[in-house]
């Protein structure tokens, strides 16, 4: 097995992109998320292009998908269509690590980097910046009551 592409580091979260768009004609970007337990994770937010397929390969990662918690350990799956609001958060002792699958392939590495400039700046990060970003990416944040 060859190694990732690239690995990005947003404080407790670690992207390692194993194909992004280029590699696939656009079809699908993949990649593995490492969580660190009680790493800060993105707000609940949504896709508006994308389609989000994850697959369990260490730990129990806490994914709540319309609302519905969904524990992801090894050999587990959950598929988050676009326009589903979504959440992620490592409950746990340990790291988890999981399998991400986006089509088609809109979301990518540059996401991720933009992102880790924003949280790599020292202190919490602006969250009109960070809502900004992901919007750029086509993340939309969801609103809470």
């Amino acid at each position: 097995m060859s190694a990732p592409k690239e690995i990005i580091r947003l404080g407790g979260i670690e992207i390692r992109f194993l194909l992004e768009s280029s590699d696939t004609g656009g079809v699908n970007s993949v990649f593995e998320f490492i969580v660190a337990p009680g790493a800060r994770v993105p707000a609940p937010h949504y896709h508006e292009g994308f389609d989000e397929l994850l697959y369990g390969l260490d730990g129990a990662l806490t994914f709540t998908v319309n609302g519905q918690p969904h524990i992801i350990q090894p050999g587990d799956r959950c598929f988050v269509p676009r326009g589903v609001v979504h959440h992620f958060v490592n409950e746990g002792t340990v790291a988890t690590r999981t399998l991400t699958v986006i089509t088609p392939a809109l979301l990518g590495p540059a996401y991720f980097r933009d992102m880790a400039a924003l949280v790599g700046g020292g202190g919490p990060p602006d969250p009109a910046k960070v809502t900004e970003v992901m919007r750029t990416h086509g993340l939309v944040v969801a609103l809470t009551g």
